[in-house]
């Protein structure tokens, strides 16, 4: 689930500028040396470090089949979709930022990052996203 969710992005939810379900929404490894900001952060031109290594290809992959959900036991939404994987990768991240894509870095808006909690490695194997159990983002 991510653990930081930038203001831009509530905004946009608010504003009703990005839909889960029928936009692009893509996952992005970045390297440890990148810092979230919370604030700051609107844009995918904001982010930097992105990583570079066998099996990656730069702006990461699309989430596929994704939706949204209403879970009313933990009074929440929830929006989930499959879980990601480069295969045959050798790189190494820190953190995976979601976006949605238009194609361009500066009018593409940040969603969220999640923190591996330290340094994720993967050599001539697989580099798999789990996601929680929860969702990739809930709200309650």
């Amino acid at each position: 689930m991510a653990n930081v969710i930038y203001n831009s992005y509530k905004k946009g939810q608010l504003d009703g500028g990005i839909d889960l379900v029928n936009h692009t929404i893509k996952v992005m490894l970045v390297t440890d040396v990148y810092s979230p900001d919370i604030d700051a952060h609107d844009f995918l031109d904001d982010i930097t470090n992105e990583v570079v290594g066998t099996g990656y290809t730069a702006g990461g992959k699309e989430i596929e089949n994704r939706q949204t959900s209403q879970d009313n036991a933990n009074d929440r939404g929830e929006f989930s979709g499959n879980n990601v994987t480069w295969t045959s990768s050798s790189i190494t991240s820190r953190y995976a930022i979601l976006y949605k894509s238009t194609g361009v870095a500066a009018t593409s808006p940040v969603i969220g990052c999640l923190d591996f909690g330290g340094n994720k490695t993967s050599t001539f194997g697989d580099f798999a996203i789990a996601w929680h159990a929860d969702g990739i983002i809930n709200n309650n």
